[in-house]
């Protein structure tokens, strides 16, 4: 069996080593690319609240839309 990591100074653990490969391992790894569920706003409370009404011009007929 031939070796790709050889420790030359210290003495390391067996804890030691396994935590160096891991992190150099993880360095290689493919990046986790699962694509962001899209945000369904139909299905939103907020949307079928009034927005808040503000004088002025027309201020009343936006008070009868939702």
């Amino acid at each position: 069996m031939t070796s790709h990591l050889r420790i030359i100074r210290g003495n390391a653990t067996a804890e030691e080593i396994a935590a160096l490969v891991v992190v150099l391992a993880s360095r290689h790894a493919e990046p986790d690319l699962r694509p962001e569920p899209q945000r369904q706003s139909w299905r939103n409370p907020v949307r079928t609240m009034r927005k808040p009404l503000v004088p002025g011009k027309s201020a009343w007929r936006n008070s009868a839309l939702p």
